[in-house]
């Protein structure tokens, strides 16, 4: 699919086991444009097996309202906890599926890219990655901190996909 020129949506995820957030914006040159953004709240009490499925019955869900044709994932982190890094792998797993089933083109990048690309400082804090989520994108409210994480990996991609160009 050659996009340039033309208008196209670009679906952010944030992946957690518990709670995945989502955000959508539209990117027409060099313009970005809110369209969509929330969490998936898998059931809190439920087994993994089932809140996995919510996870990836709520990607596609997001995906069949909005559209996207392009989506970025973050990358899994370290984690001190060896068992919460497998269950965000499992829902990384369940979300990457969710997105090539719907033909879904997919990039990775590392939460370190994510918050330079949109604070300016790899290290940013979670309010501040907030704050310029909301500034970029002219939101009149600050969205949630899964929201914003979300549409920071979606302006992640947006400043660093170039029309034909090798993608990171």
């Amino acid at each position: 699919m050659d996009l340039r020129g033309e208008p196209f949506r670009i679906l952010g995820i944030d992946p957690g086991s518990r709670a995945t957030g989502y955000g959508v914006i539209e990117k027409h040159g060099h313009s970005l444009t809110f369209v969509a953004c929330g969490v998936i709240r898998a059931t809190p009490k439920a087994a993994l097996p089932l809140r996995l499925r919510e996870i990836h019955d709520g990607v596609s869900e997001v995906i069949a309202t909005h559209q996207p044709v392009k989506a970025a994932v973050e990358e899994v982190f370290v984690s001190v906890n060896a068992m919460s890094a497998l269950k965000l792998g499992h829902a990384r797993g369940v979300i990457l599926l969710a997105l090539v089933q719907q033909g879904l083109e997919v990039h990775e990048y590392s939460p370190r890219l994510i918050k330079q690309s949109v604070a300016g400082y790899g290290q940013a804090a979670k309010a501040q990655v907030q704050q310029m989520v909301r500034s970029l994108l002219s939101l009149s409210a600050t969205p949630s901190q899964d929201a914003a994480d979300a549409l920071a990996v979606a302006l992640c991609f947006a400043s660093h996909w170039r029309p034909g160009g090798i993608q990171p």
